[in-house]
């Protein structure tokens, strides 16, 4: 790198948040679309729950693929073609008349979309920075919280002005041009451009480089990985689940849409503290501290989301929920670093995310069924507290291995 010039990991860096906003943008509106889906064809709220829940199940599937490709043939052209898959997928959302067709559209087409949004930009920017790893992580998962707090003002004011289809059919061509765009400037590892990672004062000894680590099937064989799994999961169930039913939470308790959108809304907001200040604060206090801070917070945030009877009460909950979502999300990616190093990082984090978001698909559907069967969410929120705590205790458990350096 040229005296004065900017560092090009810091390109990758700007296109992974941007990913993340688009990305967010429309995985955080399907809470909003929640209403005209059951006011129009009068589906219950499990069956609406269910696609999401079948989109989880398909995001964490695609990661695997979508991880091992970008290993392999690197971001720009895996990304292109995941762009235009998803676009594709919005664009038929417009067109639903079936509750088969939302599941096939949204569940296999935007998810493969989703996928790359997600563990692209992440396992690149592992690969970008040695120093700064958690900072630079938290900058593009910012990107998220974003995304979150600004999809349901979009997607309410494009359903309010235009409808729900013309509204998925709007999103439908911001995924293609903002991601085929910005996938052109993608690059895989420093090494492409006779660069070294940010922080790596030398090159690597013959024998060694920045693939070091663990490959997929030997870091299958591990007990932390799978550890990590469970943890992942719970992550997702809990997160995911709050994420798509908070909107009809709060207007179960009688408060307006407008009221419902603006409690996403702070919680997208709140994200975006979590996932910076997690993310930097993990480079110097350490990634599993940081997972453990935002578990405690989480069982804080459900716990008082059990006593809210108040508006003022739920904007607070979004706030705390908030934060330890977005910390957590951001957290995994460096997490994975630390404990398998950098060779297979894409698949493996591909594969941890199939797993994890298993537990994405199940806690929207818990949370549904439960709903309605009992007519209310305590049951799901008391379940989903107890969760938190078990993993809690479980990641006290999850050490790094002996060749794969630790990572702040």
């Amino acid at each position: 790198m040229g005296k004065g010039k900017l560092f090009y990991g810091y390109y990758m860096v700007t296109a992974g948040f941007t990913l993340h906003v688009i990305g967010f943008i429309i995985y955080g509106s399907y809470g909003v679309f929640f209403a005209p889906l059951l006011d129009e064809f009068g589906w219950t709220r499990a069956a609406i729950s269910g696609a999401l829940s079948f989109f989880m199940v398909m995001w964490g599937f695609f990661c695997i693929i979508v991880g091992s490709l970008n290993d392999r043939f690197g971001p720009r052209l895996t990304m292109t073609s995941c762009g235009l898959i998803w676009g594709l997928g919005c664009f038929l959302l417009s067109r639903v008349t079936a509750i088969w067709q939302l599941y096939l559209y949204y569940g296999v087409l935007v998810s493969l979309g989703m996928s790359s949004v997600d563990v692209l930009p992440l396992t690149t920017t592992a690969r970008w920075f040695v120093k700064r790893r958690g900072t630079m992580t938290g900058i593009v998962k910012t990107g998220a919280g974003l995304g979150i707090m600004l999809a349901p003002l979009l997607a309410n004011w494009l359903i309010s002005g235009y409808g729900w289809r013309l509204a998925f059919l709007a999103l439908g061509v911001i995924a293609v041009v903002f991601s085929v765009a910005i996938a052109q400037v993608l690059k895989r590892d420093p090494a492409k451009m006779g660069l070294l990672p940010y922080g790596q004062e030398a090159p690597p000894e013959i024998g060694k480089s920045e693939s070091e680590g663990l490959s997929l099937r030997p870091a299958l064989c591990t007990r932390r990985f799978w550890m990590l799994c469970v943890v992942y999961l719970v992550i997702a169930f809990c997160c995911d689940a709050i994420l798509i039913h908070i909107v009809q939470y709060t207007r179960d308790m009688g408060f307006s849409a407008a009221s419902a959108a603006g409690v996403l809304s702070t919680l997208g907001g709140a994200s975006i503290a979590g996932r910076f200040l997690c993310g930097t604060a993990c480079d110097k206090a350490g990634v599993k501290r940081m997972i453990l801070a935002c578990f405690v917070l989480l069982v804080i945030a459900f716990s008082w989301l059990l006593m809210s009877r108040e508006l003022w009460m739920l904007y607070l909950f979004a706030l705390v929920d908030g934060f330890a979502h977005g910390g957590l999300f951001t957290l995994i990616s460096p997490w994975v670093a630390n404990l398998f190093g950098l060779k297979a990082h894409g698949a493996i984090l591909g594969t941890a995310s199939f797993i994890g978001y298993a537990g994405g698909a199940l806690g929207p559907l818990f949370f549904g069924f439960v709903f309605d069967v009992t007519g209310s969410y305590r049951l799901a929120l008391t379940v989903g507290t107890v969760l938190c705590v078990s993993a809690i205790i479980l990641s006290l458990f999850i050490r790094p291995i002996a060749k794969a350096k630790p990572v702040a």
